[in-house]
């Protein structure tokens, strides 16, 4: 039997950072399985960015995997896409690279044990992974291996969308992940010359030549091989015709995500006894946390007609995909060169909430994220949903067949706080689409329509119709208390040797926005947890606080132009909130 240093379960987006990290020592040998297949050069669904839709309920690309009945949801499944390929969902999202909050990360660090994860802490992780092509300062970085593209953003009906903002109350920003997340503006995206930048582009492709790193593909892990609470290793099976193996490893790094790491760990025997022996599943160590604590983001989109030729609805056309693809592929240029996520922004709902707890993404076209038409020619949306809901699940192994998916319950809409954080948003969302700089454009709401008015109306609305934004996490949380699972200053597993995760599942807390950027945070800053180099330092930089104002350069510095006047963002909401409740009376 092999034996690796370090077998890696997963080549996904934190996956690819371990091996890349890990691997640069010569003397360290190396695993990465893989229960996808690889992400080749020459597939266009995986790497023009407008294919984003159709790798999405591929199983050739995805997991598939889908909630039990909803019962705040009408009992109906909600779909949850998962990359199954070498880079993981960062091979098939849409590649919106946001990195949260700094409250994100102070919150964090409010627990015991987890003083290091603060936003000070985080940030050095996050400019050592980046070269952003605006330019490196002191919040980004400039020379990492994960390469940020800003939107243009400037098509008419992007221009529309920010100037409506502008008129509805609330302010822009310069940089959403930068000093100021809190306001609108052109997003960062994983696009490098008009081709997706994944995990595995940034991190594992350019180190596939090492002699000591070594990646199988179609390997799916079936559970730890374990010696009392020891791991040992791992068995797998090599697919499509299931040929067992196993290996032998110094460690094992979990980084499946948060379904899949939690699900290895049950079948092993670690996790929640009773929920163990439901399944079938002898206990090996106790672990009540494991799968529990499951966080997500809820999303709708909220559609408009266009009565003018300025949306990209004509390109949907199958005819034109050739087209498409040509323009792409040989002059870098069209549709297919976008993922039309190009801008959006972030804000508060009121003076309690200390940072932005709602977030917006404006799509020129009026379209589901499978491709599906909402109907008519030409339109624009936005994706909107909560940020900080309290709402958790969780995730269970139903049997011992570990090509089974395992149960996963979201529980959305489950708490007044939930619904009502998605009353706000709607009214939010609906007061920046009714702004003067889309009348030019405006031929009605199309979604979710005009008989949804009042609260209930909205939150059944919500209930028949929200999609899932793709954000899985906190399944295999950092932190000292009993339902912790990992060891924050090490990412090893309570009460197992051998054995850490390093993914979106050691999150406390889910982070305010996408989570693919914090996920290579973590990663990141794991890698040296692991390794045992000494941590990069904290970064001393100011960040934009509710009520404190724009930060002072010195005099003459560019910056000082890109900072908008602040506008009361708490007032603007509560006027959006009186407005729906008057409209809801008459």
């Amino acid at each position: 039997m092999k034996r690796y240093d370090y077998v890696i379960v997963g080549g996904g987006s934190a996956g690819s950072v371990m091996a890349n990290r890990l691997s640069a020592d010569k003397k360290t040998t190396v695993l990465v399985l893989e229960a996808g297949r690889a992400d080749w050069r020459v597939d266009p669904l995986i790497h023009m960015p407008a294919a984003l839709m159709f790798p999405s309920g591929n199983p050739l690309y995805d997991w598939a995997y889908e909630s039990e009945p909803e019962p705040h949801m009408g009992g109906r499944r909600v779909k949850h896409a998962r990359g199954k390929v070498l880079g993981g969902s960062s091979s098939i999202n849409g590649m919106i690279f946001q990195r949260g909050n700094a409250g994100d990360y102070d919150k964090w660090a409010t627990q015991p044990g987890m003083e290091h994860w603060d936003y000070a802490h985080c940030l050095p992780y996050f400019k050592r992974m980046e070269t952003c092509t605006v330019g490196a300062d002191d919040w980004r970085g400039g020379s990492g291996p994960l390469h940020l593209e800003r939107g243009p953003a400037t098509s008419p009906l992007f221009q529309a969308f920010f100037e409506a903002t502008k008129q509805a109350g609330f302010p822009a920003t310069d940089d959403v992940n930068g000093y100021r997340q809190e306001g609108f503006a052109p997003f960062d995206r994983n696009v490098k010359d008009t081709r997706r930048w994944s995990a595995s582009r940034a991190y594992l492709t350019p180190v596939r030549n090492r002699k000591n790193l070594f990646v199988e593909t179609l390997a799916h892990v079936t559970g730890l091989r374990m010696d009392g609470n020891k791991v040992t290793g791992v068995d797998y099976v090599k697919m499509p015709g299931k040929r067992p193996e196993s290996v032998e490893a110094g460690e094992v790094i979990l980084c499946g995500g948060a379904f899949n790491s939690p699900q290895v760990m049950q079948l092993s025997g670690i996790g929640d006894p009773a929920a163990l022996e439901r399944a079938g599943v002898q206990t090996r160590v106790e672990l009540p946390g494991v799968g529990q604590n499951l966080q997500d983001h809820l999303e709708v989109y909220i559609q408009h007609a266009a009565t003018q030729p300025v949306s990209i609805a004509p390109w949907l056309a199958y005819w034109k995909a050739p087209v498409i693809g040509a323009q792409w592929l040989f002059a870098k240029t069209g549709v297919g060169a976008s993922n039309h996520f190009e801008g959006g922004g972030f804000i508060r709902t009121d003076d309690k909430v200390a940072y932005p707890n709602l977030m917006f993404h404006f799509l020129p076209i009026a379209v589901r994220y499978d491709g599906t038409a909402a109907g008519g020619d030409h339109g624009y949306q936005v994706h909107v949903g909560p940020m900080n809901s309290d709402v958790v699940g969780d995730v269970t192994i139903k049997d011992a067949d570990p090509f089974n998916h395992p149960s996963i319950r979201f529980n959305y809409l489950s708490t007044e706080r939930d619904r009502q954080e998605w009353v706000q948003v709607i009214r939010a969302a609906r007061h920046i689409l009714a702004q003067p700089a889309f009348a030019p454009f405006d031929g009605g709401e199309l979604s979710p329509g005009a008989d949804v008015q009042t609260d209930q109306e909205i939150i059944d609305w919500v209930a028949r119709d929200a999609e899932t934004a793709l954000h899985p996490s906190c399944t295999a949380a950092m932190g000292t208390g009993e339902m912790s699972v990992t060891d924050p200053n090490s990412l090893k597993v309570h009460g197992v040797e051998g054995l850490r995760v390093v993914d979106a599942s050691v999150f406390p807390s889910i982070t305010n926005g996408n989570i693919y950027a914090p996920v290579m945070m973590v990663a990141e800053k794991a890698a040296d947890l692991i390794l045992g180099n000494t941590p990069l330092a904290p970064a001393d930089v100011p960040v934009y606080r509710a009520g404190q104002g724009m930060p002072v350069f010195p005099e003459g510095d560019p910056r000082n132009s890109a900072w908008n006047a602040v506008q009361d963002i708490p007032t603007a909401v509560a006027s959006i909130e009186r407005a729906g409740q008057t409209e809801a009376r008459a």
